[in-house]
């Protein structure tokens, strides 16, 4: 091979990794064609204005307390650091990270809590159903929790009030049926005080 011909291959090489090393920059949705559009936030599918509240009163008697220092009331779960259970989970399809427009109504209640409690900050813990690998379903469960951290930084809410978590398939049904793998594959919305 000649001297030119291996410089032509050098130079062609260099050319080729440096185009796909170029990634383009995601273009952004409508506002007005999402859930998050002309300042919507806290509004669900039929239009009405959600309110943290409506979730209950942490500090209505019925909490029971339990020995470990949890406090339990209709499924929500309290203890000195944490409150689970007050905000729902965002629910994804089979082997998805993408966020379902039906499912961003609880991250937009997630931000009216979060800004009416500013102390407090959100823990994304991504789960799987039972189904693959270990390994694969960690990662995919982190792919879940980092779509649900952007979604939420895009619409203001501070990157410093937000972590990610992946239990992948730690907690999963194994050999579940349809539903119950359905109810797997979420992100936990974890209010950490």
């Amino acid at each position: 091979m000649s001297v030119f011909a291996k410089k032509l291959v050098l130079v062609l090489s260099i050319a080729a990794i440096g185009l796909t090393g170029c990634t383009k920059k995601p273009v952004r949705p409508d506002p007005s064609s999402t859930s998050m559009g002309d300042g919507a936030y806290g509004k669900n599918n039929g239009g009405d204005t959600m309110n943290p509240t409506d979730y209950g009163d942490l500090n209505d008697p019925l909490f029971i307390s339990d020995d470990m220092g949890f406090e339990t009331r209709n499924g929500v779960y309290e203890d000195a650091d944490v409150i689970r259970g007050l905000l729902e989970p965002v629910y994804f399809d089979f082997d998805k990270s993408g966020i379902n427009a039906s499912e961003r109504v609880k991250l937009d209640a997630a931000i009216l809590y979060l800004n009416e409690n500013p102390s407090q900050s959100l823990l994304l813990e991504g789960h799987c159903d039972w189904r693959g690998t270990s390994d694969y379903n960690l990662g995919l469960g982190d792919r879940r929790a980092g779509a649900a951290r952007e979604y939420l930084e895009i619409a203001g809410l501070a990157a410093s009030r937000i972590e990610t978590a992946s239990k992948g398939d730690l907690e999963s049904i194994e050999n579940g049926d349809d539903s119950q793998m359905s109810q797997d594959r979420r992100v936990e919305l974890v209010i950490l005080k």
